[in-house]
């Protein structure tokens, strides 16, 4: 199995269940994706770009997304907390995922993909 797969399936729930929700949000806005293992965590490529990762830490849920320049939708939803280049969606267990801006923010994340990690 993919080590990125198995993050997901080895976290307790409600962390699994969310996870795996999100995954389905993901593979079926991305026209076209390769679901990856690094830093320990499930990132998310598109054309070799990086569109997101899935981090499960303190508590909740974080889809994060490098805040490019030009991602312009839901920044009063994204939160950065001292990070220069990534935002993301946080999700607590008794969060509703918000399907719509998860998908928008998705749309974002691949229209203004680069290669690399950094802003562009």
């Amino acid at each position: 199995m993919n080590p990125a797969e198995q993050y997901i399936l080895d976290k307790p729930e409600p962390f699994r269940s969310m996870l795996l929700e999100i995954q389905v949000h993901i593979e079926q806005t991305l026209p076209d994706y390769h679901l990856m293992y690094k830093w320990k965590l499930p990132i998310y490529y598109s054309e070799d770009c990086p569109i997101c990762y899935l981090n499960v830490t303190k508590g909740y849920v974080d889809v994060c997304f490098w805040a490019r320049t030009k991602f312009n939708v839901h920044l009063d939803k994204l939160v950065s907390e001292k990070r220069k280049f990534v935002k993301s969606l946080r999700y607590y267990p008794n969060d509703i995922i918000n399907a719509e801006i998860l998908v928008e923010c998705l749309e974002e994340a691949y229209r203004t993909k680069t290669k690399g990690f950094t802003a562009g």
